[in-house]
């Protein structure tokens, strides 16, 4: 089984890419509190196709707090003759649970509220897929 269930903040602005193949894709960095020391957090990486990758470009920014559930994946590249591995999650589904707006957006953008979004110690992240 390979499943990731995250909470965490959008590290900067998502960017649309268009696969050769004309698939959508975004990656982004999340911050996610690590639960040992306050104000500490992991970085992780997320990538998403389709028209979840397009949503996310168009609901979220920087600072924006997501929700999403997916498998981690690793792969390589190389890069002056050194293997580069990189580990990410591929999200499968992801919710938008306090988006920030950015300047550039149109007006119909989602905004929510997200000043003192708490999570609870119990929460269990919805697997269902939409």
């Amino acid at each position: 089984m390979n499943k990731v269930a995250l909470i965490g903040r959008l590290t900067k602005d998502p960017v649309l890419r268009t696969l050769s193949e004309g698939k959508s894709v975004t990656s982004f960095s999340m911050a996610v509190p690590n639960g040992y020391k306050k104000d500490e957090a992991d970085f992780i990486n997320c990538t998403i196709y389709g028209k979840l990758a397009e949503l996310t470009v168009k609901y979220c920014g920087k600072g924006s707090l997501v929700g999403v559930t997916g498998r981690l994946h690793t792969r390589f590249y190389e890069k002056e003759g050194t293997r580069i591995y990189v580990t990410e999650v591929i999200v499968e589904e992801i919710r938008f649970l306090a988006t920030k707006r950015k300047e550039e957006q149109p007006a119909d953008r989602v905004e929510v509220a997200e000043d003192r979004f708490e999570i609870p110690a119990d929460f269990i992240p919805n697997t269902t897929p939409v």
